[in-house]
Order: C-alpha cells, then sequence, then structure tokens
C-alpha cells in the first residue's frame, strides 16, 4: 500500500474515533444536564466550553513539544549540539476559565465515578504484584529466591556496588529518592514498604526499583556473568543443602535466560513480553540474596559506563537518578547547558509528565535541585542510614 494511502487512512481513522468520543462526551453531558437546574446547566456549559478550549491549548503545546523532539533526533543524528532555540521554553498552558461550584463539582465527580465503575467491570485488571511475580517464577523457571534479612542484603548490595567503581553517596541517594529511605529489597512501587499497604502502581522493585523490563534486559546483558557467579559459589561450597539451592538456581537461571533472548532485544520488545507471566516471572530474582544486589547494581553500573562512554564521569547521586528516571540518553541531554534551562516537559511523554508529580513545572536545573531536597530529606530515614553503614562496614573489611 502506498505511503500516501496509508497516511490518508490513518488520518480519517483518527478523525473518527475523536468524532465518536466527541459523541460520547456530549450524550455524557446531556445525560448529566438533564439533572441540572437552568442555572446550574449555564454554569457547566460555560465551564464545558472553558475546558475544551484549554485542552486545545495543551493540544498545541505537546505537539510542538513532539516537533522539538523529532528535531532534535535528526540534529543528533548528524551529531549538531542542541541549543536553546531545540526546546519548548514555556510551561504547559495553565487553566484560565471558570470554575464549577463546589456542588455541582461534587456532582460531576460522583457523576463520572457511576461511568468509571460500569467501565471497570468491563475491564478492570490489576497490575501484578509480588504474589504474581514468585508464582510466575516457579511455575515457569523452578525459581524460589533465597531471601536474607535487609541488613545483609544492603551488605551484599554494598559490596557489589564498590566493587563496580560505585560510591556510598551515589548508591544511597539513588536508593533514598527511589524508596523514600526506608526502602525494602521486596518493595514494589506503590506498596508501602514497612505497613505492606496499598496498591501497585507499577513493577518497580527493590532498592534501585527496577522495572520487570529492566530486569529482562539485564538478564540478556549479564545472564551468563550471573550464572558463571553461581556456578563459581557452587564449586566452593561444601555444604550439600547449599550446594543444592545453587544447583536450582543455574537450572532457573539458565531457563530465564533462554526465554528472555527469545524475545528481539529491543526495549519495547521486552516491555511487551514482560506484561506476559513468562516475563514477569523473571522479576522475582531482585528479591535473592544472591542475585538480586548484582543485578541491581549492575544496572546502575550500566548508567555510569553509559555516561562515561559520552565524555560524562564522576556522576553524582542526582544525576545518576536523573539518568535512571528519563533514560540515559535523555538524562544525559537533560544535564547539558541548553537541556538544563528547559522545563521537563522537552524529555518526557504527556502521559508520562502528567503522572510523575514530581517532574511538573520545572526545568531539568530545577529537577535536580528537588532530587538534592528529597534525597537529602530521606536520607535521613533509618533504611538510608543503614545502608550507609553497610557500606562503611565493607570498607573496613577491606582494609583489615
Amino acid at each position: 500500500m502506498p505511503r500516501l494511502l496509508r497516511l490518508i487512512i490513518a488520518g480519517l481513522m483518527g478523525l473518527a474515533i475523536v468524532a465518536a468520543a466527541s459523541a460520547a462526551n456530549a450524550a455524557s453531558d446531556r445525560a448529566f444536564l438533564a439533572t441540572l437546574s437552568s442555572a446550574q446547566q449555564k454554569a457547566f456549559r460555560q465551564w464545558r466550553v472553558a475546558q475544551a478550549k484549554h485542552e486545545r491549548q495543551l493540544d498545541a503545546y505537546w505537539a510542538q513539544v513532539v516537533r522539538k523532539r523529532k528535531a532534535r533526533r535528526r540534529k543528533r543524528s548528524k551529531r549538531v549540539q542542541f541549543v536553546r532555540s531545540d526546546y519548548v521554553l514555556t510551561l504547559p498552558p495553565k487553566y484560565q476559565g471558570p470554575g464549577l461550584s463546589k456542588d455541582l463539582s461534587r456532582r460531576w465527580s460522583r457523576f463520572n465515578a457511576k461511568k468509571g465503575k460500569k467501565k471497570s467491570k468491563r475491564r478492570s485488571r490489576s497490575l501484578p504484584g509480588i504474589d504474581d511475580f514468585l508464582a510466575a517464577s516457579k511455575k515457569h523457571y523452578g525459581f524460589v529466591p533465597t531471601r536474607i534479612s535487609e541488613r545483609e542484603f544492603k551488605r551484599r548490595y554494598a559490596r557489589e556496588s564498590m566493587s563496580l567503581g560505585l560510591n556510598k553517596m551515589q548508591v544511597v541517594r539513588v536508593y533514598a529518592l527511589e524508596t523514600g529511605g526506608n526502602g525494602t529489597a521486596d518493595m514494589q512501587a506503590g506498596i508501602h514498604p514497612i505497613t505492606k499497604r496499598g496498591r501497585p502502581i507499577s513493577s518497580a522493585l527493590g532498592y534501585a526499583q527496577l522495572l520487570h523490563a529492566n530486569t529482562i534486559g539485564e538478564l540478556v546483558k549479564h545472564g551468563n556473568t550471573f550464572i558463571r557467579r553461581l556456578q563459581a559459589m557452587r564449586a566452593s561450597t561444601r555444604d550439600p543443602a547449599r550446594a543444592k539451592e545453587l544447583d536450582r538456581k543455574i537450572a532457573s537461571l539458565k531457563r530465564m535466560m533462554k526465554s528472555a533472548r527469545s524475545v528481539p532485544n529491543n526495549w519495547y520488545k521486552h516491555v511487551a513480553f514482560a506484561k506476559t507471566s513468562r516475563g514477569y516471572g523473571m522479576h522475582a530474582i531482585n528479591l535473592d540474596g544472591d542475585i538480586g544486589p548484582w543485578l541491581q547494581s549492575v544496572k546502575l553500573r550500566g548508567l555510569k559506563d553509559f555516561a562515561a562512554r559520552k565524555g560524562v564521569k564522576n556522576l553524582s547521586g542526582e544525576e545518576i537518578e536523573l539518568m535512571n528516571l528519563s533514560g540515559p540518553g535523555t538524562g544525559l541531554e537533560m544535564m547539558k547547558p541548553a537541556g538544563l534551562t528547559a522545563p521537563t516537559t522537552n524529555f518526557f511523554s504527556r502521559r508520562a509528565y502528567y503522572v510523575n508529580k514530581m517532574v511538573m513545572n520545572k526545568t531539568s536545573a530545577e529537577l535536580l535541585v528537588e532530587f538534592t531536597r528529597r534525597m537529602n530529606r530521606s536520607s535521613k530515614k533509618a533504611g538510608a542510614i543503614e545502608f550507609a553503614k553497610a557500606f562503611d562496614e565493607v570498607r573496613q573489611a577491606k582494609l583489615r
């Protein structure tokens, strides 16, 4: 099919989707208006019109962000340095129209809540959690992680990080921001690490809050190294029970690697695979006392190595976290002079920008300042203090 014809068809399909959505919204508005007095109807219509205008302004703003981003990609391919004009230098437009009265706002919220319940019944699907990761890991790979104390997990994490050239400040400050300073080895985003209350809001797991797609990617890159290290541990142990445990882990990890390498080595393919039971079953290795500290330390070291290849060294914890949050390449772009002064909208998708409240209404430089503020505060929490002590203990043991 010719490219022009494909574009025309895609455009028509897009218009059809927009028209269908507009019709659905109009029908919803009519149903709600029927419950209001004439004065309330007038106020609601004025608010609706102002909201629609604001949405059009936002659409235009984000379309400009996308155009600038595409232009930067073209410049990057030609190795042309970015300047301030390569970015949108304003924040998203703020709503300037009338608001709803408290009564109308409550009624509109209740009306939409009823609609939401009907939709959720048709397509409710919660995100997988720790129990799901463990069950899938055992089912597909025969893997059951060895759970160890938090103190020992931190010591092993510190030992591994230091062996990879990461320092205490880098690792502990990332931990402090990612987990709030009290994170546990089995902490999942959305679940309180101490009370265990809440619901998963993503697959982010552990001290470095790796996503399940991250786990798959790290297995593809470093799985052979992990297996060789387990084999070395197996060869050195004289404990029969420990030997059997390591044999099972080695066999499970080999099965995971085969599965991980059955899909193309591509981030988007890993994301798609991670949504399957076989994909998120691999995530349980983060909980293992032997593998988890290696895996998460290697992930952080990978960010440092990426920066070094681009000529950036001596990263702070804040800079590593910026790369961790936005992606290695984007994080480095945000650290450069032109990127530092640009609003964070230039570096995140529209949805991601509004989901992550921490990045909203800031430039890259202001986001780094916010990281520092949060890291300073969370570094005073018990978990971060224990983690820092683990680094000190490992360092002292090496000096003996």
